[in-house]
């Protein structure tokens, strides 16, 4: 009803009934919450039946209209009036009301990725475009060598496992951001054992494969070729047991050693035995599933799909199409005949023993994964390392470390190397 300071005002008469609708209005402080709306059904019934003439101008009626309380309901305790009247709406509902009339229907029109780019991307291509290739002759052949950085920066040597290569065992851990900043202090130099590199010719039938041995003597060619005297080794499986074999014979030509899933005895008879039948069927039949099946596992452990799919049917791809099966049969039965690195851990105070021609000499950083079946292999070469220059370290949930877990090895390579004197502060 319309309200003026307290009091009441009539609506005109509708149809002869403007005192029923005065009376229906303002009875709410006797009667109850229905009744009042009942009074209000029956009020604006009776405008709606009215006609056309009437209701225009009872809707056009400037004066406002608000709802009003009774009795003692108007005032507080004081005496004095409340403000019944409702907020007004804000004075940007207009603008916002606009605004929100003008977006797309669909909401994902305006969310276009045009321009996305990585600063570092982690693809095993760009490796191979960043490398210089070289190849390197030596006394059993030659070794194929792919240089990335500046070749008057401080020299790493990286070797590789079975079945891989320096791209696919290299490419993603050196591309990794945290990698990539660091390099910029080194130079790396990755070497790949005879016959293992990309679409690599087969090797000819008289071809007599490198023994271990002969591997490691290699490196010695590498480093007199590119002028080196002194690197950094980082190698992975085989390839850490070939430059252990020559950190071991050279201590002078290395300054430190970063080995992931090392093995410093000869074989056992499970390995050489399954490791035997590989190299046969390699040979004769060429990349099986039963060599597939146990080179995973020599890189990913058990049940590799469970962590990461994707990964595993990438090398799975890999060792069927990317791999020399002749050239792999040679490099695993030179792996299985290794010797023993014929270390030992002297133990102090003991007469006529001497430490640096027992074990190795340089600083150690020995890694392994937590789900590699390489794990106690590790721990053995543990033991025969010098505790006052060597560290053991295995990083959880992986077990090819490298592709796993990459920001963790990268981490602790920049802290050995930091720690060795040869980074002097964290890249950005």
């Amino acid at each position: 009803m319309p309200q003026s300071e307290g009091g009441y005002v009539s609506l005109p008469a509708m149809n002869g009934n403007g005192s029923a609708i005065y009376q229906s209005t303002t009875e709410p402080q006797l009667a109850s919450p229905n009744s009042v709306f009942e009074s209000m059904r029956r009020a604006f019934g009776q405008a709606i039946k009215s006609s056309p003439g009437e209701n225009e101008e009872l809707v056009r009626m400037d004066r406002p209209v608000v709802i009003v309380g009774g009795g003692t309901r108007d005032r507080d305790k004081t005496g004095k009036t409340l403000n019944t009247k409702m907020p007004s709406a804000p004075t940007h509902t207009a603008e916002e009301a606009h605004l929100l009339g003008t977006m797309p229907v669909d909401p994902m029109d305006d969310i276009e990725l045009r321009s996305v780019q990585l600063q570092f991307p982690n693809a095993r291509g760009s490796i191979l475009e960043a490398c210089e290739q070289r190849r390197v002759p030596t006394d059993k052949g030659d070794v194929h060598v792919a240089i990335q950085g500046d070749t008057s920066k401080p020299a790493i040597v990286t070797y590789h496992d079975l079945g891989l290569n320096y791209a696919t065992s290299f490419a993603g851990f050196f591309n990794y951001p945290v990698m990539r900043g660091l390099l910029e202090n080194f130079c790396v130099y990755h070497v790949t054992a005879p016959g293992q590199e990309e679409g690599a010719p087969t090797l000819p039938e008289d071809y007599v494969y490198p023994t271990m041995d002969d591997l490691a003597a290699q490196l010695l060619f590498v480093l007199s070729h590119f002028g080196l005297k002194s690197v950094i080794g980082f190698g992975v499986g085989a390839g850490a047991n070939i430059l252990a074999r020559f950190a071991h014979a050279n201590p002078d030509k290395v300054g430190a050693l970063c080995l992931i899933n090392c093995v410093s005895t000869q074989s056992g008879w499970i390995e050489w035995g399954y490791q035997s039948f590989n190299a046969r069927f390699l040979r004769t039949k060429g990349m099986t599933q039963g060599v597939i099946d146990y080179l995973m596992w020599h890189h990913f452990g058990r049940n590799p799909e469970e962590r990461n799919h994707d990964l595993v049917q990438m090398y799975k791809q890999h060792f069927e199409r990317g791999v020399n099966p002749t050239n792999l049969a040679m490099l695993i039965n030179a792996y299985i005949h290794r010797n023993d690195l014929h270390l030992a851990r002297t133990p102090p105070g003991t007469p006529g023993a001497e430490t640096a021609a027992t074990t190795l000499k340089m600083p150690v950083i020995n890694i392994t994964g937590s789900l590699s079946p390489h794990v106690d292999d590790t721990v053995t070469f543990n033991g025969r390392l010098d505790p006052t220059n060597s560290s053991w370290m295995k990083i959880s949930d992986c077990a090819m470390v490298l592709e796993e877990q990459p920001a963790k090895l990268a981490e602790a390579f920049r802290l050995f190397l930091q720690g060795e004197g040869y980074v002097s502060e964290k890249p950005q």
